[in-house]
C-alpha cells in the first residue's frame, strides 16, 4: 500500500504541467490520453493556423519492481571475469530508476511541425541525449500551387532523424519515460525501435487506405569515416547502402463501435556499418536486471552497472551488416474491447558471418477499457513469443511472456498501472546464462504525459 501511495503523490504532483496547448497543434499526436490507439498523426485539417508556437511537453515514469529469476546454466568462469559467469545476480524489491523525457514541438507555418524529443534520464543512458528531431510537411502554401496544394491534401512528408515507421508496434511501446501509450509495463521480446536520418512519404486516402515509402541510412549513429572491414559473406570492403522501408494499410472507423486497422511493413538494408533496427532504443528495458549476472557487471568498465545489460527480457538478433524483416499488424476496437495483433518474420546476419539467420515473433494484445465513453479503467493480457537462431549455433531458441495488466488514467495526463509477468527461455545452450532461465514477478509504474 506504502508503494502504490507514493506513486500516485509523484503523480498528483505533477498534474499542473499539464500543457493544454498542444491541443493547438496540427497533424499531431498528443502526449496524453489523447494520443492513444493514434499511428500515423491524423491527416484531419482541423486546427487553424494563427501564428508559429512553440509547446515544451515531457513524460516521465516511476516503477516500482517485484520481479525474481532463476536459471539452470551449469557453473562457467570466463577471463576476464571473477567468479561464476552464470550466477544470476540476487533481485529484491525497489524502485527502478525514473526516467524522462522532454519534448519540444514548434508550429513553424501552416501545415509545417518541427518535433524534437530529448532523453533526460535514462538507464542505458543517464546523461541527457537527443533521440532524434524531424520537420512535417502537411502543406506547402510557400510553393503557391493549387495543384501541390490538392495533392498535399492527401500527401505528408517527414524528413530528419525519426523514428523509422517500420510496423505498428512502435506506436504502442514505452520510449524511456513516455509510457503512457503502452497498457503494459515493457514492449516486446524483440524490439524494433530505431532512429534514423532519412524521409517518408505518406499517401493517405479518404477510404481508409494509406501507403508509405521511406529511405534512410540505415544507422543509429551516422559515420562518414570510409569502411574499412571484409564483409566475410561477399569478401569485399563492406558498403553502406541505404535502408529501405514501406507500408500499406488500411484503417477506418466502421461506425461509432468498431474500428478495423490492418497493415503490413518491410525494411531492408543490404550492408550497413550497424543497423541496429532491433537495439536502437537508448533507453533500456523497463524490467531491471533480470536474467542478469553480477560477475559480469563487475568485470565490465561502464560506470554504471545497469549499462551492461541495459536491455534485460529482451532479445536482440544482432542483424547488424544485412536485415530484411516483414511485419504485419492487426488491430481492432469494438466499444471498449481491443486487440493488437503482430506477426514478424526477420532474417539477417553479421558482418562476419556467410549466412543469413532467422527470428520470428508472435504476439497478441487483449485490452479492455471501460467504462463506457470514459475508459480511463483498462485491464489486459498479453502473449509474446520469439523463435531464433543465434549468431553460432544452429539451434534455434525460444522465449515466451505471458503479462496481464490492470490501470487508470486518473486524468488524461497521469496514469497508473500494475502488471504480472511470467517469462521463460527456452533450448538455449547448456554453457548459456539463460538456460533453463525464467523470471516472474509484479510491478507498478506511475506515468504522466503532457
Amino acid at each position: 500500500m506504502t508503494t502504490i501511495k507514493y506513486l500516485a503523490i509523484v503523480a498528483a504532483v505533477s498534474t499542473s504541467l499539464s500543457a493544454m496547448g498542444q491541443q493547438e497543434m496540427q497533424y499531431f499526436r498528443p502526449n496524453d490520453e489523447n494520443g492513444l490507439n493514434v499511428f500515423e498523426t491524423p491527416k484531419n485539417d482541423s486546427t487553424p493556423f494563427t501564428k508559429m508556437k512553440v509547446f515544451v511537453g515531457g513524460n516521465f515514469e516511476l516503477a516500482f519492481q517485484g520481479l525474481r529469476d532463476q536459471n539452470s546454466a551449469i557453473p562457467l568462469t570466463e577471463a576476464p571475469y571473477i567468479g561464476n559467469v552464470n550466477k544470476l545476480s540476487p533481485l529484491t524489491n525497489g524502485f527502478d530508476l525514473p526516467m524522462a523525457n522532454l519534448n519540444i514541438d514548434a508550429q513553424v507555418a501552416d501545415g509545417i511541425r518541427v518535433s524534437l524529443t530529448i532523453y533526460l534520464a535514462s538507464r542505458h543512458h543517464e546523461d541527457a541525449w537527443v533521440k532524434g528531431g524531424y520537420i512535417q510537411f502537411d502543406k506547402l502554401l510557400f510553393l503557391h500551387s493549387d495543384f501541390i496544394n490538392s495533392i498535399m491534401k492527401s500527401v505528408t512528408i517527414k524528413v530528419g532523424q525519426f523514428d523509422v515507421d517500420y510496423g505498428d508496434q512502435h506506436y504502442q511501446r514505452s520510449d524511456g519515460g513516455n509510457s503512457i501509450y503502452n497498457p503494459f509495463i515493457e514492449n516486446y521480446i524483440m524490439d524494433e525501435f530505431a532512429t534514423e536520418i532519412g524521409g517518408e512519404i505518406y499517401y493517405h486516402n479518404k477510404c481508409g487506405l494509406f501507403v508509405m515509402g521511406g529511405i534512410t541510412n540505415g544507422e543509429l549513429d551516422p559515420t562518414i569515416l570510409a569502411a574499412t572491414k571484409i564483409d566475410s559473406a561477399t569478401g569485399q570492403t563492406n558498403n553502406y547502402d541505404p535502408a529501405f522501408h514501406g507500408k500499406i494499410g488500411y484503417d477506418k472507423q466502421l461506425g461509432s463501435d468498431f474500428r478495423l486497422r490492418i497493415t503490413a511493413s518491410g525494411y531492408t538494408d543490404q550492408s550497413a556499418n550497424s543497423n541496429t533496427l532491433f537495439g536502437g532504443d537508448r533507453t533500456g528495458s523497463h524490467y531491471y536486471d533480470v536474467m542478469s549476472s553480477q560477475s559480469i557487471a563487475n568485470g565490465t568498465t561502464l560506470n554504471d552497472e545497469n549499462d551492461y545489460n541495459a536491455f534485460s527480457g529482451r532479445y536482440n538478433p544482432g542483424f547488424t551488416e544485412q536485415v530484411q524483416t516483414f511485419m504485419g499488424n492487426l488491430f481492432l476496437k469494438y466499444k471498449g474491447l481491443q486487440f493488437f495483433g503482430t506477426y514478424e518474420m526477420a532474417q539477417g546476419r553479421e558482418i562476419t558471418e556467410v549466412t543469413d539467420r532467422k527470428a520470428t515473433q508472435y504476439a497478441g494484445d487483449l485490452v479492455y477499457r471501460f467504462p463506457a465513453h470514459k475508459e480511463n479503467f483498462w485491464v489486459g493480457v498479453r502473449y509474446n513469443s520469439l523463435t531464433a537462431t543465434m549468431f553460432g549455433d544452429p539451434n534455434a531458441i525460444t522465449i515466451q511472456r505471458e503479462a496481464a495488466s490492470a490501470g487508470w488514467f486518473i486524468t488524461k495526463n497521469i496514469m497508473l498501472k500494475v502488471e504480472y509477468v511470467n517469462q521463460i527461455y527456452l533450448n538455449y545452450p547448456s554453457a548459456n546464462l539463460l538456460n533453463g532461465g525464467r523470471f516472474d514477478g509484479y510491478m507498478v509504474e506511475a506515468s504522466i504525459g503532457f
